[in-house]
């Protein structure tokens, strides 16, 4: 067996294995062999049949086989001797000579490999990256009090219909009646909603339902039937209007602060606009803190000045992922793939300088805290700890999810770390001028 490299710069090499008969011919003697013991073939005992039967049968897998046991075994070989800290996973090469796989023939095989290069960098005071704290206006605590009061508000008893107010409304054609539906005038399709503006208690017209509500499955659940019921009925209807609802935002009382804060937690107008406060400085800091782990990738990514095998890598991709994308689709989406994985590279390279690991407490942590802004975002606070640590569970039975929290947590550890080594350039920014950032 003969192993020789061409290695045209630094990241690149072409690794060629050259395999004589003699080579694979014990291998391939005692593959045989483990054919014929295993063999089962109507007419012999198991393990009897006559060798060259067993050479007839099954000689041209053992012969790949084996050539590609020794293959395997000299360019791992290859690759601890070299050191080489290998990205993706080694490639025909374009050159690869045609095969005939005959037993008795040498066998010549190339390989492009490629690696990551070797990260060395310095993290410390000197490296200073910027930290915003975002200004807190009086506009701003205004708007959120009234999405407050708004969140809190109620349907009341209303006069004529406004656009964004509710119509209580029995309806009725020949062929089928619906009593008691609610209508908001705002999810009515644009055409058809003057029939409903200005509209008040006992007012009755006429509509054709399908132009009003295009949505079969709103206009099924409106009309109280089956979605498959649809097509079967008239679609001009009456609407007798029983009353009208529109939205009223909660008042600024005792009542409303306890629904919103709980308990007696505020009192006083001061301790409101204290709360609300509170709240917009968390959202604030959360988007901060967001802007500081993207400058902070950044910042590293560039001063790694990493320079990566972009061409392998662009093949690779393409070989890994065959079928599924186009050599075009991999182009386009290229720059973002080799932007998060300089990144990664970075992140693994400081995590490896700071000896920091992500525990399996770490990422169960993340999970549950997923699941419960999940929840939260269909309305349902409060959720029991129990049912959030069971869905998390569930949810991290997900290969693709498991590895999607480890890697969240992988950047939180890495970025917090980073924050305590670097120095911080504090700067004070409008809301307005912190969304212009690029």
């Amino acid at each position: 067996m003969n192993v020789s490299k061409i290695q045209p710069d630094a990241l690149n090499y072409q690794v060629t294995i050259e395999i004589a008969a003699a080579d694979y011919a014990e291998p391939l003697h005692k593959r045989l062999n483990e054919y014929k013991r295993k063999a089962d073939i109507k007419g012999f005992r198991r393990g009897m049949a006559p060798i060259s039967l067993i050479q007839r049968l099954y000689g041209d897998q053992a012969l790949y086989e084996s050539v590609n046991g020794l293959v395997s075994e000299q360019l791992d070989q290859f690759i601890q001797t070299e050191k080489i800290r290998v990205v993706g996973e080694p490639l025909p090469s374009e050159d690869q000579p045609q095969l005939s796989w005959k037993a008795g023939e040498n066998f010549t095989f190339k390989f492009d490999l490629a690696q990551t290069p070797e990260l060395n960098f310095t993290v410390d005071k000197d490296d200073k990256i910027p930290y915003y704290e975002i200004n807190i206006t009086a506009a701003e605590k205004k708007a959120q009090k009234e999405q407050l009061l708004q969140q809190y508000g109620s349907l009341q008893e209303g006069n004529k219909a406004g656009e964004q107010d509710y119509i209580v409304a029995d309806i009725a054609n020949e062929g089928h009646k619906a009593e008691g539906v609610y209508v908001s005038v705002s999810h009515v399709a644009e055409a058809a909603r003057g029939a409903f503006i200005g509209k008040k208690a006992g007012d009755k017209f006429q509509l054709n339902v399908n132009e009003a509500f295009e949505n079969e499955t709103d206009r099924a659940a409106m009309l109280k039937v089956e979605k498959e019921q649809l097509a079967t009925l008239d679609p001009m209807f009456t609407f007798t209007v029983v009353n009208v609802k529109t939205f009223k935002a909660a008042e600024e009382n005792q009542e409303t602060y306890d629904k919103i804060f709980g308990k007696d937690v505020v009192t006083t107008p001061e301790q409101f606009e204290e709360k609300v406060t509170e709240r917009i400085k968390a959202g604030h800091e959360q988007e901060a803190n967001y802007r500081f782990g993207t400058d902070v990738r950044k910042y590293f990514v560039e001063k790694a000045g990493l320079e990566l095998p972009e061409a392998f890598l662009k093949r690779w991709l393409l070989y890994a992922n065959e079928g599924k994308f186009s050599a075009e689709q991999v182009e386009k989406e290229f720059p973002a793939f080799i932007e998060d994985f300089k990144w990664q590279l970075v992140r693994g390279y400081l995590m490896q300088k700071f000896n920091l690991k992500v525990s399996q407490a770490d990422i169960q942590a993340a999970a549950e805290s997923f699941v419960a802004y999940q929840y939260a975002m269909y309305g349902m606070a409060g959720v029991p700890d129990n049912l959030i640590k069971s869905s998390a569970e569930n949810m991290l039975q997900d290969q693709n999810q498991y590895r999607r929290l480890e890697e969240q947590c992988e950047d939180n550890l890495t970025i917090a770390k980073v924050r305590e080594e670097v120095t911080l350039q504090t700067k004070k920014i409008s809301q307005d001028k912190f969304k212009e950032l690029k």
